[in-house]
């Protein structure tokens, strides 16, 4: 999932070096993903009204989901 994020992130922005994924394993079974790209790449990842976020949260769900685990996406600055 975590590599998952990383290729999407990279694809996406204009600094590829500056993306940083770091997965966080939560107590409920849960796996938090906090994802940090250069600040200039903010809105190539958020999107317009957060389509593109929401759009990355989906894959990264399907993805999960065949490893029968939950996770959240977070996009931190």
């Amino acid at each position: 999932m975590k590599e998952v994020l990383e290729i999407i992130a990279k694809s996406l922005v204009d600094y590829p070096e500056q993306v940083d994924v770091k997965e966080i394993n939560n107590e409920d079974q849960t796996v938090t993903l906090e994802l940090r790209v250069a600040e200039s790449d903010m809105g190539k990842v958020i999107g317009k009204q957060g389509r593109i976020a929401k759009a990355i949260r989906t894959v990264v769900k399907a993805a999960a989901s065949r490893e029968n685990k939950k996770v959240a996406v977070e996009i931190l600055q």
